[in-house]
């Protein structure tokens, strides 16, 4: 038996590809934010809630974008939905992309200090672990990002990567309504203009 991806020309290869590089994005995102999520537990400190909440939308939709290419390999994606579906990702990546960036937006990295310790200074700023308030949970975000270069660099990247979901989503939401008007246009019956 012969696997192959439907036949639906441009728009079938142009959701192919996004799919491929939403797939790459989030995989990235999911490994520099469990990584920083992994230093801060294992140094007994709270992890922001910036990054929990990043770390969970990037997981929620690394499941989607699977099983939905999986879907659409086999024809069964529901593609209007799929389209919906990406439009409400588009709008949980603003979210995430706004939420991670508003302090990043004027911070020069270059500026920040070299790395001195592998995880010791890294989180020497951030407070212990208690149930803090949002604004002393923000603040702990704030001492993360500007611990030194390489943290900073690492955080703008998931930022970027964030802003580029946002366009991808958008674009395969419009796709999805694409393939859809394109598969149903080809379900129909022709017309009888003698009948």
């Amino acid at each position: 038996m012969r696997f192959q991806a439907p036949q639906l020309g441009a728009l079938g290869v142009a959701f192919q590809a996004f799919r491929a590089m939403q797939f790459v994005s989030l995989a990235a995102i999911i490994g520099i934010v469990a990584n920083f999520i992994n230093e801060i537990v294992s140094n007994q400190r709270d992890a922001p809630d910036v990054l929990v909440g990043t770390l969970t939308v990037g997981s929620i939709a690394t499941l989607y974008v699977s099983i939905s290419y999986i879907l659409y390999y086999d024809n069964l994606l529901p593609l209007l939905i799929a389209g919906g579906i990406d439009f409400a990702l588009m709008i949980a990546a603003i979210v995430v992309a706004v939420t991670i960036g508003k302090p990043l937006s004027l911070l020069k990295c270059q500026l920040l200090p070299q790395p001195t310790a592998p995880t010791a200074t890294f989180t020497m700023s951030i407070s212990a672990r208690d149930y803090a308030s949002a604004a002393a949970r923000y603040n702990n975000y704030l001492a993360l990002i500007t611990t030194d270069q390489p943290h900073c660099y690492e955080i703008k990247a998931v930022w970027g990567l964030g802003i580029a979901l946002c366009v991808l989503f958008s674009f395969s939401s419009i796709l999805c309504v694409g393939l859809w008007r394109r598969t149903k246009g080809d379900a129909a019956p022709p017309k009888d203009i003698e009948g």
